[in-house]
């Protein structure tokens, strides 16, 4: 497929299904398991981020220790929402870290090892917090957990799978479907 097509059509299925998945409060969630494996879903900051995670890390020279580490702390980080630990500024920091990764994807940068881990575990930090406060549930957190897994280990299966040019490619959409969501941040 063309690049161009590719960003086109990603942009515009970006621009219909935009659902931001960390509405405070909003008490849709009966906070059972379903609700916590579907939640990835149908949050496209959590999906995308997940999604370039396991792409980028198959890029990292520890790539196999990075999404474990980052799965790890992203149970963190949910446990950290559960407590009631507030992040200031957190949901454009959560928008932050799909553009981060986009750029990071888009540019091909190999980061060192200490790095790239401290990067994904703040990340993570990030993102478990959210869904640690909209689906505080053990069976929720466990839904959340498998099909954030399963999402990381997509994007590794993908980052595996597609040249690096169409890797870069990825990685500017990301990085744009980052910035529009910061801008609803």
């Amino acid at each position: 497929m063309n690049p161009i097509r590719f960003i086109a059509l990603a942009a515009l299925a970006i621009a219909s299904t935009y659902a931001q998945a960390h509405v405070q409060g909003a008490g849709w969630h009966s906070h059972g398991f379903r609700d916590g494996l579907l939640h990835p879903l149908t949050g496209l900051d959590h999906l995308l981020a997940m999604l370039a995670v396991g792409m980028w890390s198959v890029r990292q020279s520890a790539k196999a220790a990075l999404p474990l580490g980052f799965l790890g702390l992203l149970l963190v980080g949910v446990l950290s929402g559960v407590a009631g630990l507030e992040i200031p500024g957190l949901e454009a920091g959560i928008a932050l870290t799909v553009a981060m990764l986009g750029v990071l994807l888009a540019a091909a940068v190999r980061l060192p090892q200490w790095l790239a881990a401290a990067m994904l575990a703040t990340f993570a930090i990030l993102h478990g917090n959210a869904h640690g406060h909209e689906l505080p549930a053990v069976a929720s957190t466990l839904g959340l957990m498998l099909t954030s897994a399963l999402l990381v280990y997509a994007g590794r299966v993908l980052g595996l799978a597609v040249s690096l040019r169409m890797l870069k490619w990825t990685g500017a959409a990301l990085a744009a479907s980052g910035a529009m969501l910061l801008t609803l941040a």
